[in-house]
């Protein structure tokens, strides 16, 4: 079974093929591989850690990645139906005797991850994350199996979305900020901690500045928060690195 320095391998091995895939998307010549991109795709979520191991590696995938994704597991990208179902007794008992327990389960547990995602810097989601990893583990070791598994990732999801609802919106708005405050510690481990504190300042201020709702969506949007984010690297000389760059922006994508 895999242990985490073998996802973290693959993780690695993941990303390089995701930066080209973003950078060569929507390239004729993917289609042929879209089916494989999409399913190792479906593994990395599926596998990622919500706790923050192997974050040196590990990161947010891309708008086009995410969108493949979605075409085959029926995820949003804001909210999904993980409420309805845990919310709904009728359609939970249609999930619970699905004739394949296994895709099912798969399914619900990206959803989980993508949710938990969302709350990355949120101390009151620690719990859930930690749980939705020791689930995984004793899954992939043999602990437990298909129902079993389904029952508890449904378990976990029920408690994720009443979390969510129980969270006042104030204590989750600076998760973008904490993401990126992880990100420039990781890569830029040679400055100091008051020098990440006033970049993510900095970065933060200028993307609420410029964005606006949905900036996500269209081109404007985007050109404007990649000016702001290389402006902002420019000052502290951080702009030539291509790869903390595209991490960075991806945060922002995902968090602002």
């Amino acid at each position: 079974m895999p242990n985490n320095d073998v996802r973290d391998t693959f993780a690695a091995d993941y990303s390089y093929l995701a930066d080209l895939w973003e950078a060569l998307s929507p390239d004729p010549i993917l289609q042929q591989h879209e089916a494989d991109y999409r399913w190792l795709s479906q593994v990395y979520v599926s596998v990622q850690p919500t706790t923050g191991m192997g974050k040196l590696i590990w990161y947010a995938l891309g708008a086009k990645t995410i969108e493949l994704i979605h075409q085959n597991v029926h995820v949003e990208a804001v909210r999904d139906d993980l409420d309805e179902i845990v919310l709904d007794a009728e359609l939970l008992e249609v999930v619970l005797n699905s004739p394949d327990p296994h895709k099912k389960s798969k399914e619900i547990q990206i959803k989980i991850a993508r949710r938990l995602h969302k709350h990355i810097g949120n101390p009151g989601f620690l719990a859930l994350s930690e749980r939705l990893e020791a689930l995984k583990e004793r899954h992939e070791q043999g602990q437990i199996y298909s129902v079993t598994f389904l029952k508890e990732l449904l378990d976990l999801a029920r408690d994720l979305v009443l979390a969510e609802k129980d969270t006042p919106v104030e204590e989750d708005q600076d998760r973008g900020k904490a993401a990126l405050t992880e990100l420039f510690m990781e890569v830029r481990n040679d400055q100091t901690p008051k020098m990440v504190e006033r970049i993510v300042n900095d970065i933060d201020e200028i993307v609420r500045l410029v964005r606006f709702p949905g900036w996500q969506q269209t081109s404007a949007g985007e050109g404007e928060v990649k000016q702001a984010l290389r402006k902002t690297l420019l000052k502290y000389a951080l702009h030539q690195d291509k790869e903390l760059f595209g991490k960075a922006y991806e945060y922002i994508r995902q968090y602002y």
